[in-house]
């Protein structure tokens, strides 16, 4: 069953859906892009590990490799004094991190191995203040924006902290950005509305290869429908945060109920 939506749904950002979707949305631009751009050039995927945070409730068990568990003999056994073990007064929880798996996209010359184009499909780490991955993306950004490779940038999250850009641009929930080596410090960008169709946008090569097409509409269709998200995704409920604006809360719950999901 395809997505509702006609271009990115925001209901894919619910965190049970979006790690999934993420790292496969990579390997479909990567797949795609492989059909067009070979033998001259390749198409990889590039991890990146990084860790989030999870508190962990009293319901949930975690367990350690080793224990060791032995009766304590009572006072005064064998004749040698033994010191009374205080029970903790109190219990608390600790924040455990655990690793989190997120894939890019680089377009090399095979020939050179030398990176051409890198497109950057941004996470919810990546947005977050103060996360490690938030950092080590804006580092990566800047070396990529001083390097003769050119920079594809995928923002299908409302939240968090958008990428800077000098002069502002119409206001959307979504954007991709192209930086092109040439063009720099230019940039093209592409908001995008929950209404609108997603693009299919260019892939620029090395001179004189002309740019490849990546239709985005697409690219997620394919991914939307192998990862059976219909069957996970309750439209009747409210999208994840962040909250939406009057208009397009509007517009979401008469789009909706056009498709007899509401």
């Amino acid at each position: 069953m395809p997505s509702p939506f006609p271009g990115m749904d925001p209901y894919i950002e619910d965190p049970k859906v979006w790690s999934d979707f993420h790292n496969d949305l990579a390997g479909e631009i990567r797949a795609r892009l492989n059909q067009s751009i070979q033998p001259r050039y390749i198409a990889r995927l590039t991890p990146y590990v990084t860790y989030e945070m999870i508190e962990i409730g009293e319901k949930r068990g975690v367990y350690p490799d080793v224990a060791i568990w032995q009766p304590q003999p009572p006072a005064e056994s064998f004749g040698v004094p033994v010191a009374v073990i205080a029970p903790a007064p109190v219990e608390s929880v600790i924040t455990l991190e655990f690793p989190l798996r997120l894939l890019s996209v680089e377009i090399h010359q095979v020939d050179t191995m030398e990176l051409v184009t890198a497109i950057e499909i941004l996470s919810p780490v990546n947005k977050k203040p103060g996360h490690d991955a938030y950092h080590d993306y804006r580092r990566k950004r800047r070396e990529l924006l001083r390097s003769e490779a050119n920079l594809i940038e995928i923002d299908f999250l409302r939240g968090g902290e958008r990428m800077s850009l000098d002069r502002p641009v119409p206001r959307a929930p979504y954007y991709v950005l192209l930086s092109r080596v040439e063009r720099r410090p230019r940039v093209a960008v592409w908001p995008l509305q929950f209404q609108d169709a997603l693009p299919t946008i260019p892939v620029p090569l090395r001179e004189p290869d002309p740019d490849v097409a990546l239709d985005l509409g697409a690219v997620v269709a394919s991914v939307y429908e192998r990862g059976g998200y219909a069957t996970l995704i309750d439209y009747k409920q409210n999208p994840p945060m962040p909250t939406l604006t009057d208009s397009e809360t509007t517009w979401l719950d008469d789009h909706l109920r056009k498709h007899g999901l509401r």
